[in-house]
């Protein structure tokens, strides 16, 4: 079967298709996997502020609340209450693996309703706990949850959309993450007034998308890919036929198939990630968790009530100011859909990391001279502090949010689709586990200099940006190796020899 491939000028094919009514709902009811995620990082910074939940499961750190003398920087430095934030993320961590195999082997549908599963499962140990053990055991499970549904649904958003809409399609993942994030603050701050049970109702209700997801899911169909990929064959063309509202789709079904008789060649796509050829895509997919991690977002996100009280916000006032900055995230998300496809990927990427820089240097700033261990900054100084908070929100939500994932799924190969997906997954879950797990401790140690530390690392990864990642807007997902070859430094590493010897090897 021939293959539509890139031509030596760097042309790229162009399939017919267009976005049908089946594609919207397939995309809303497998992006109800980001809303679970979402939902998960907004849910636990609100919970661990609450009073109730303290003086159930961390009276140390509640006693150490209502000191009004205590180290503003300091007061909810504690391993365990870091524990039930970050334990979920290590287990998503170990998870992604296993979730690599099944969404080869089963195909990305059933992996995303396996993820609902355990999300109904760890939301019933959550919302029901008793002690310490079930909270973090509960979290576990939802990490094997968060680990499945961030392996599955990308790439089905992907492997769904058409070339010229990818990037939008792809980015309703992220934009249900803030979904989910705003969900979360707007739910934490009308049941932390209900006493003494309010944090439950808060863990539990993630129960109704997990349910809707699962539900869902039954009406949604296979990709084309993995259905071919399956031998599938008539099956997967079908769904191409249905998905793309036109009968014109030989072209792009050719392509799919040639795409998968090479994968087949391939017999440890673990292996053949080891290989030089590989190294470009791989390279760029963890460096991209790595980076967006140490933005520093997931901090703000995780503990975003906690820093507002640090900075001089009531309890209520603090849940309030998270509410707007997940209004800000989902807006700011809406933006990147609309330019990811015609702005581009590289562009967004860029001139968030000015943004989020001069941000998070002037946030240490007012820190650094006006928040002393003890008392809090004036009205106006705080306030100034959530609106930069916004600001970096809003950068952070049109670029390394929503292309920290997108670009992972585009840019790897069928062969190694899957099993490259899974080292980016594991990687943001490693890296989200430090960040959950060392953030309060971090903030106690450094102080104001933790917004110095996370700009740091903005400066680095915008010139990485700059140099090593290449434009993907409006290439085929399985017409990507041409990007590499044509890329200053990547292309050192594309020998087609290679490629031609593990096809005689195999």
């Amino acid at each position: 079967m021939p293959a539509v491939v890139v031509s030596n000028g760097g042309d790229v094919p162009h399939f017919e298709g267009k976005i049908t009514f089946y594609v919207i709902l397939c995309v809303i009811i497998a992006a109800f996997g980001g809303f679970l995620f979402g939902y998960d990082i907004g849910i636990s910074g609100g919970v661990t502020s609450m009073d109730d939940f303290l003086k159930a499961f961390f009276p140390e750190v509640y006693e150490r609340k209502q000191h009004v003398q205590e180290d503003n920087y300091c007061k909810y430095d504690d391993e365990f209450l870091q524990l039930f934030t970050s334990s979920l993320y290590i287990a998503a961590l170990i998870a992604s693996f296993a979730a690599s195999h099944v969404c080869t082997v089963l195909g990305r549908k059933p992996t995303m309703q396996i993820a609902s599963i355990f999300f109904i499962i760890g939301v019933a140990l959550q919302a029901g706990g008793t002690n310490i053990l079930m909270l973090v055991f509960g979290r576990i499970i939802l990490g094997f949850g968060v680990g499945f549904a961030n392996q599955a649904v990308p790439l089905f958003l992907s492997e769904l959309a058409p070339a010229k809409m990818r990037g939008a399609l792809n980015i309703c993942f992220q934009l249900f993450i803030t979904f989910g994030i705003l969900m979360a603050g707007i739910i934490n701050y009308f049941t932390s007034n209900v006493h003494p049970h309010g944090w439950r109702i808060s863990l539990g209700l993630a129960g109704v998308p997990a349910l809707f997801l699962l539900l869902g899911s039954l009406s949604i169909c296979e990709t084309p890919t993995s259905l071919i990929a399956q031998g599938k064959n008539e099956e997967g063309k079908a769904i191409l036929v249905k998905i793309r509202g036109t009968d014109i789709v030989q072209p792009e079904y050719e392509s799919i198939v040639a795409a998968c008789e090479a994968a087949r060649l391939v017999k440890d796509p673990f292996k053949k990630l080891m290989k030089p050829s590989s190294r470009p895509p791989l390279v760029i997919a963890i460096l991209l968790q790595i980076f967006q991690q140490f933005t520093g977002i997931n901090a703000i996100m995780f503990y975003a009530p906690v820093l507002f009280q640090t900075v001089g916000f009531g309890s209520n006032a603090a849940l309030l100011s998270t509410v707007i900055t997940g209004l800000v995230n989902v807006v700011s998300t809406g933006v990147s859909i609309y330019a990811v496809d015609r702005a581009g990927r590289k562009v967004l990427l860029l001139e968030s990391c000015v943004q989020m820089f001069i941000t998070q240097v002037v946030i240490g700033a007012i820190l650094l001279i006006d928040l002393k261990p003890t008392g809090a900054l004036n009205g106006k100084e705080a306030w100034v502090v959530v609106i930069l908070v916004c600001v970096y929100v809003m950068a952070f939500a049109w670029s390394w949010g929503p292309l920290g994932w997108l670009i992972p799924s585009e840019i790897f190969p069928l062969e190694t689709r899957t099993a490259g997906y899974a080292f980016a997954v594991s990687s943001n879950m490693l890296c989200t586990f430090l960040i959950a797990q060392a953030f309060l401790s971090m903030l106690c140690h450094m102080k104001a200099g933790i917004f110095f530390f996370f700009a740091g690392w903005i400066l680095v990864m915008g010139l990485f940006a700059l140099l090593f990642i290449p434009e993907t807007k409006g290439i085929p997902i399985d017409s990507m190796f041409e990007i590499w070859k044509q890329h200053w430094f990547w292309k050192r590493f594309m020998t087609e020899d290679e490629d031609e010897d593990d096809k005689v090897h195999q």
